[in-house]
């Protein structure tokens, strides 16, 4: 049967989805539902989710691209050291001169847009830093606006309550808030806590770090010393002051060696990754030289090598000079740690020499 020309059974309720679903009681209710479900999730200090809902949540997120090669990606919390005047803080200018700027440092692709970045500087006084980036104080090099060099200001008035490094975080995390800035690198770890070899002390350092990154989605470059170490063993995690908590709690970290086959070459070496396999490892690392064209004092890639042609090999005299130490120390009673601290080699290298001259 037809009614009006239209048939009876054509007649179905129209409702409009758009209009339901912007309801405003639809939409509490579903935002009830969501907290509560977020918080079926929560079970003490631990987020419990099945491994299809993890990845449903990674998909939102962007895929991390590479701000130094395979060595630093964004969203990472990464740490560069090395002994001192191997050029740490060269590498790290050079580093956030190319993100600033959107280009890569030959021998190290980039993938990140050209965007500011903050170089927190705790190391040079601003004319040692002119005089890196001059032609002798002249033809002076003109990094692009997105670098932002941070200093302390020795004006400013110390802080009525807390220590001078709970005002450093604090300060540090104004300067994020301030500029915008998402990606931070800071010159150097040392500075940021008196005594970062005390577990205590990383430990209170890198979680604030990790935290600031959490919050703010941050890429963070950290620059740390490495204590005494034996130069006829490869780099390892070991080497770097405060290694055990400071490497559970970064996401990624090279270093940076002497040769001593050539002493005008470094070389960087991974020691942690995360986002990639490693490239950089003993066997393949990227051999650079510190050079200076016009007026930018940067490391210059040279190619790939093995991390043993570039160790130190000790001499017969040498190895007679270190077996008297051990001998020495071993007759006053000190212990195989004792002996190696104070010579600067593994207890068990100790062990080898004391048995060698068949006093074990």
């Amino acid at each position: 049967m037809k009614k009006g020309g239209v048939a009876m059974g054509d007649l179905q309720p129209a409702f409009d989805d758009t209009l339901f679903e912007s309801n405003p009681l639809v939409t509490e209710a579903n935002s009830l539902l969501r907290q509560a479900k977020e918080a079926s999730q929560h079970i003490g200090i631990f987020t419990v989710k099945t491994a299809n809902e993890w990845i449903d949540q990674a998909k939102l997120r962007p895929i991390p691209k590479k701000l130094f090669g395979e060595l630093w990606f964004e969203g990472e919390l990464c740490i560069l050291f090395a002994d001192t005047n191997l050029g740490k803080s060269i590498l790290a200018v050079q580093i956030g001169d190319s993100i600033s700027k959107g280009v890569p440092i030959v021998g190290f692709p980039l993938e990140a847009k050209a965007q500011s970045i903050l170089y927190f500087d705790f190391e040079l006084s601003d004319k040692q830093f002119e005089n890196r980036y001059s032609a002798d104080f002249s033809q002076h090099y003109q990094f692009n606006d997105n670098f932002k060099r941070i200093e302390i200001n020795p004006d400013s008035d110390p802080p009525e309550s807390g220590t001078f490094e709970d005002c450093l975080i604090e300060s540090l995390e104004c300067a994020v808030v301030e500029t915008g800035a998402r990606v931070l690198i800071i010159d150097n770890l040392t500075y940021l806590r008196n005594e970062t070899e005390k577990a205590k002390d990383a430990l209170f350092l890198m979680k604030h770090l990790k935290g600031l990154k959490t919050k703010y989605g941050l890429s963070i470059l950290v620059l740390a010393h490495t204590p005494k170490r034996d130069f006829t063993k490869p780099i390892s995690r070991n080497d770097l002051s405060g290694s055990k908590m400071l490497m559970n709690f970064c996401d990624s970290a090279f270093t940076i060696g002497e040769s001593h086959s050539d002493k005008s070459i470094r070389y960087i070496k991974q020691i942690k990754v995360r986002n990639t396999e490693a490239i950089y490892d003993a066997e393949s690392v990227a051999l650079c030289q510190i050079c200076k064209p016009n007026n930018f004092l940067m490391f210059e890639f040279v190619g790939l090598g093995s991390e043993r042609d570039h160790l130190k090999q000790m001499s017969d005299k040498d190895w007679e000079s270190l077996t008297d130490r051990v001998l020495e120390l071993y007759k006053l009673g000190k212990s195989l740690r004792e002996i190696g601290s104070e010579l600067n080699i593994s207890h068990m290298k100790v062990s080898r020499i004391l048995k060698n001259c068949n006093t074990m």
